[in-house]
């Protein structure tokens, strides 16, 4: 294996958690094998179903450990599957982005803390996407690998954030937001949290399009492509 798909490879793992995390704060189990995490029944909105842990994994390997029907998604880490035949087309691409441990490349003005109760969860989940805020539930904020990243302005408002997830590996970033502008605006905030978090952890996530570009600007390196695959219901 290669150095960029070893970082693929954690990066994926580390993906997987976060979105592990995010059934159990459903309520939905999940489970980790060898080669892929699976989950038997629906997993929330933007969640995928499966995700693949390492290269070369079969279609019917994945379909067989979800409920593949309508509406199924897997994200395909290594981009490698094809499941065209099991009723999936590609609903959309993306890079996997790694950025070594250190500090942000550019400074921010805004204050940050980590989200630690519910009222706070509840005003951060309504500035990422107020129409998708209930995705966000209180459960979410027991889970000791996970930390809502609170970016606020002079006057107190969450106006960036993200949620960064930790493994043994990286720190996973994801969902980053910023009201009154661009991911531009909240890296350099977000970047500045992880450090003082984890200074010793690399940062890993993925993106596409001009987020992944902003990425770029930041420190990160795209590592490997993936994709994810939407069950169309044939």
């Amino acid at each position: 294996m290669t150095t960029q798909q070893q970082l693929v490879q954690a990066a994926a793992r580390n993906n997987a958690g976060w979105c592990a995390a995010m059934c159990r704060s459903h309520g939905l189990d999940g489970k980790f094998g060898v080669r892929a995490w699976t989950a038997p029944t629906r997993t929330p909105d933007f969640y995928p179903d499966a995700v693949t842990l390492v290269p070369g994994v079969t279609a019917s390997g994945v379909t067989a450990a979800i409920d593949a029907t309508a509406g199924a998604t897997v994200k395909d880490s290594f981009a490698d599957l094809d499941l065209t035949q099991a009723g999936f087309q590609v609903l959309f691409e993306a890079q996997w982005i790694h950025r070594p441990a250190g500090p942000p490349s550019f400074p921010s003005e805004l204050s940050w803390d980590v989200v630690d109760d519910r009222e706070t969860l509840r005003t951060w989940a309504l500035a990422w996407d107020e129409g998708n805020a209930d995705l966000f539930r209180p459960e979410l904020l027991d889970d000791a690998r996970t930390f809502v990243l609170a970016a606020r302005s002079a006057t107190g408002h969450v106006v960036a954030g993200a949620v960064a997830s930790r493994s043994d590996e990286a720190l996973g970033i994801s969902n980053v937001f910023a009201s009154d502008s661009g991911p531009d605006a909240a890296w350099p905030v977000i970047l500045e949290a992880a450090h003082t978090l984890f200074p010793a952890l690399p940062v890993v996530g993925y993106e596409q399009g001009e987020d992944l570009a902003a990425a770029v600007r930041h420190g990160f390196e795209p590592v490997g492509g993936l994709r994810v695959w939407l069950h169309g219901g044939r």
